[in-house]
């Protein structure tokens, strides 16, 4: 049997965003490191973020209702009781690949 572990990484808030973010000029770039593995930095893909918006997320959809990146008190919690099903508003930011020459991809 494969060794496993559980992964529960601290999930940044607005707020926490916002006060790292505060001393910052308004033109600075933001890269996005994203991990290879669960946890795991030493070599990572590097991203920029390009939008940020709310996005809807249908929470009958998931598949992982203990999901520990969301607080306790999220609708998640209230669905995996079998209550509503209603669709959650999720602030979401997106990153692309940054700037520079790439081979086409043509699947």
């Amino acid at each position: 049997m494969a060794d496993t572990f559980e992964h529960t990484p601290q999930v940044w808030t607005a707020g926490r965003l916002r006060s790292v973010l505060a001393g910052l000029p308004d033109d600075t770039p933001i890269h996005v490191g994203v991990a290879d593995a669960p946890g795991d930095f030493d070599a990572y893909g590097e991203f920029v973020l390009v939008d940020a918006e709310p996005v809807e997320v249908d929470l009958a959809d998931l598949t992982d209702l203990d999901d520990p990146s969301y607080p306790a008190d999220s609708s998640d919690s209230v669905l995996s009781r079998g209550g509503d099903t209603a669709p959650e508003v999720r602030f979401t930011l997106f990153a692309d690949a940054k700037a520079g020459v790439y081979h086409l991809d043509v699947d």
